[in-house]
């Protein structure tokens, strides 16, 4: 089911309100918030779904975590854990998660006060094409179709849909 910007601005807002809430009152944890990265106004669909539950596993096997939130919500998945760990170290292996599995382009693991650029690493790239993703969303490089059939081409190769 499609939803609108007004939609996707308000679970914006409501997932860095319960980020601070959770930070709030868990002073000095670490914080992961999985997100799925799917263009266009459909958030949740069979690929989202397979996405977000290999996000997870990726998640439960790399930081065994002390707390997790999974929402399945029609704005998108959102999965919120608690780690043993420093952030920066948090963040370390949250990228490496990204740059590594299969579909790890797929997921936004944010540890939220934390960047690519903190902790060195470089910008995220293009699914498509290889320059940095901010630079084909600002020039609108490829089509939302071009982006999806992609996604469901890796998502397909990894999980049998």
């Amino acid at each position: 089911m499609p939803v609108t910007l007004e939609q996707l601005l308000q679970s914006r807002d409501n997932r860095a309100k319960h980020q601070k809430d959770l930070l709030g009152a868990n002073p000095g944890r670490s914080l992961l918030c999985m997100t799925v990265q799917l263009p266009g106004p459909e958030k949740r669909n069979q690929y989202s779904l397979a996405i977000a539950k290999a996000g997870v596993q990726a998640i439960r096997e790399a930081f065994q975590p002390e707390y997790e939130e999974l929402k399945d919500l029609e704005t998108g998945y959102e999965a919120y854990f608690f780690v043993p760990m420093p952030a920066v170290e948090a963040k370390r292996r949250a990228c490496q998660i990204e740059d590594t599995h299969p579909l790890g382009r797929l997921m936004d693991i944010d540890v939220p006060g934390l960047s690519r650029a903190d902790i060195g690493l470089e910008p995220r790239k293009c699914l498509l094409c290889g320059n940095e993703v901010r630079y084909c969303m600002r020039a609108k490089t490829h089509t939302t179709q071009e982006l999806l059939a992609r996604i469901e081409e890796m998502v397909k190769k990894e999980c049998a849909i």
